[in-house]
């Protein structure tokens, strides 16, 4: 494992808050372990391929680190609905692949969510997709695959580590939309947990007036964590 880029970039736009500027700590890290990535994600940290981030904003403290109690969790009658309302749909887990219908899908997601939420667009290449979901999963990056009738409608990328799941990034298909697949993606990510006795899902940054965060809220029990720990120190979740 080495790391093999580190920096600091202040005053870039806030990828969550209109008008406001961010301040990131970045790493590249080269065949990073599940131990380290395990720590990181634990001390806040998100993984996208080699890279790893985390806000340091110095006079901000909205982006709050979330993990949901996987072994507290109890689904309820209208989460129970949207497993039931979905079990013609089948699902695979491997490592992440690419692939023209990983990038149609992709373009298609951003293009609906620019129109509904008013995302920045920019458009979906190969290079992008491969360096954010695909290059650096090492053993524990995986994809979900979500397939209707042989048609991919959804992908959730996510990693297994020592002692949760890390919920890095879910797209899906427009046309599925009444499907809740966003939802569906969550509550399977809790069942894979329970079946392999991992105590947590990191849903990374939970920001209470960001549209596309604040759904993050409804997913308890839920712990917080606190402050911005340095890789040697202590830990607490809350």
């Amino acid at each position: 494992m080495q790391i093999l880029k580190e920096k600091v970039i202040h005053d870039e736009k806030c990828s969550y808050l209109e008008e406001r500027l961010q301040s990131t700590h970045y790493q590249v890290i080269d065949d990073c372990t599940i131990e380290h990535c395990s720590t990181l994600i634990h001390q806040g940290w998100r993984r996208f391929g080699a890279m790893f981030f985390r806000p340091i904003c110095p006079h901000c403290e909205a982006c709050e680190s979330v993990r949901i109690d996987v072994k507290k969790y109890n689904f309820s009658k209208s989460e129970r609905r949207v497993l039931r309302k979905n079990e013609d749909i089948d699902i695979y887990v491997g490592h992440p692949t690419i692939s023209h219908e990983h990038l149609a899908l992709h373009e298609r997601y951003h293009r609906f969510m620019q129109e509904k939420k008013g995302w920045d667009y920019t458009p979906t290449t190969t290079q992008h997709y491969y360096s954010s979901f695909v290059h650096g999963h090492e053993d524990y990056g995986h994809e979900v695959l979500y397939m209707y009738k042989n048609k991919l409608i959804g992908v959730d990328i996510i990693d297994f580590l020592l002692d949760g799941i890390s919920s890095t990034y879910f797209f899906y298909d427009p046309a599925f939309e009444k499907r809740s697949l966003g939802k569906l993606s969550l509550l399977k990510q809790i069942e894979f947990a329970k079946e392999k006795g991992l105590d947590w899902i990191y849903l990374g940054y939970y920001v209470k007036d960001c549209d596309s965060l604040n759904y993050k809220a409804d997913y308890q029990p839920q712990e917080t964590l606190q402050g911005r720990p340095d890789l040697h120190q202590h830990t607490i979740w809350k």
